[in-house]
C-alpha cells in the first residue's frame, strides 16, 4: 500500500486495500455510504490511508493494513439482497458469510428473487476484473420460463435484444427441457446489466418463473447447498485468471 503521508484517491485506496472494487467504491461513495474522518466522502477525494479514519456503512476499515486475500463462492438463496447492509431491513447476503475468515464483499449481484452462485472477496482488483465487460467472462444461468419458448424467441435471445436503447451482446441459448406451459433454458451471457436475464426474457414475451446462476466462468455452483459458502480452490482461482486473460486478449484482437 502507499507510504505514510502519501495521498491517494479514496476509491483507489479502497480498491487497493481489498475492501471493494473501485467501481463498487464509487457506487458506495455516491450513495453516501463512505465517510472520511466522520464526513461523507467525495469521489476523487484524496486521503492518507495511514492517518485518515475511513468507514464503510459506519464500520471503520483499515486501509493501511495489508489483508489476506479471501475468495468465496456462496449459494445465494431467493429472498436475499446482494448487499452487506440494507436500509429496509431485508435479508442480506452478509448474514450468510458471518463465519467467513474476514470481511468480504459481493462481486456483482443477483437480484432478490434470483438464486445461485455469487462470488465474494476482499480483493478489489479481482472483483473489478470479474465484473468488467471487457474481460468477456461468461456467466451461466438456468432459467425456468412461462408459458413456453419458441425457436424464434430463443433465436432473439441468442442474437441480442434491445435494453435501454442498446443491443445486448450475443448469448448462448439452449433449451434444456419442455413441459406443458413451461420450459427450462440455459443462457450464457458475458455482460452484467441490471436484471439482464429477466429483462431479456421479458423483451421477447417470456415470464421468468425461476432464475439460478450456475457458473461464473470456470467456477461452478455444483452441489453447494443454498445459504452455504465455500472457499475457492487454487485451481478455480487459476482457471478464473486464465479466463480473464483470454477475455482481455479477445478484446485486444477486436480492436485490431
Amino acid at each position: 500500500m502507499q507510504n505514510k503521508g502519501e495521498l491517494v484517491r479514496i476509491q483507489k485506496a479502497l480498491s487497493e486495500s481489498g475492501v471493494m472494487s473501485r467501481r463498487k467504491a464509487e457506487e458506495y461513495i455516491e450513495k453516501g455510504k463512505v465517510s472520511v474522518n466522520g464526513h461523507k466522502a467525495l469521489i476523487g477525494q484524496k486521503v492518507d490511508p495511514a492517518r485518515d479514519v475511513i468507514a464503510v456503512e459506519g464500520v471503520r476499515v483499515d486501509l493501511h493494513q495489508n489483508q489476506k486475500k479471501i475468495y468465496l463462492a456462496l449459494h445465494k438463496p431467493r429472498g436475499y439482497v446482494t448487499t452487506m447492509r440494507d436500509e429496509m431491513d431485508r435479508k442480506c447476503v452478509a448474514e450468510l458469510v458471518k463465519d467467513a475468515p474476514g470481511r468480504v464483499y459481493p462481486v456483482g449481484r443477483l437480484d432478490r428473487n434470483s438464486e445461485g452462485l455469487l462470488l465474494l472477496t476482499n480483493d478489489g482488483e479481482f472483483a473489478n476484473q470479474i465484473m468488467h465487460p471487457r474481460y468477456h467472462l461468461p456467466k451461466t444461468y438456468r432459467v425456468t420460463v412461462r408459458p413456453d419458448i419458441t425457436d424464434e424467441q430463443a433465436m432473439q435471445l441468442a442474437e441480442g435484444v434491445e435494453l435501454d436503447g442498446q443491443q445486448t451482446a450475443p448469448a448462448q441459448v439452449v433449451v434444456l427441457t419442455k413441459e406443458p406451459n413451461r420450459a427450462v433454458v440455459q443462457i450464457v451471457i458475458t455482460e452484467g446489466k441490471n436484471r439482464q436475464i429477466r429483462r431479456m426474457c421479458e423483451a421477447v414475451g417470456l415470464e421468468v418463473a425461476r432464475l439460478r446462476r450456475t457458473a461464473i466462468g470456470p467456477v461452478r455452483l455444483g452441489m453447494l447447498p443454498a445459504g452455504k459458502w465455500r472457499m475457492l480452490t487454487p485451481q478455480e482461482r487459476s482457471a478464473l485468471e486464465s479466463a480473464l486473460r483470454r477475455g482481455q486478449d479477445m478484446q485486444g484482437k477486436g480492436r485490431m
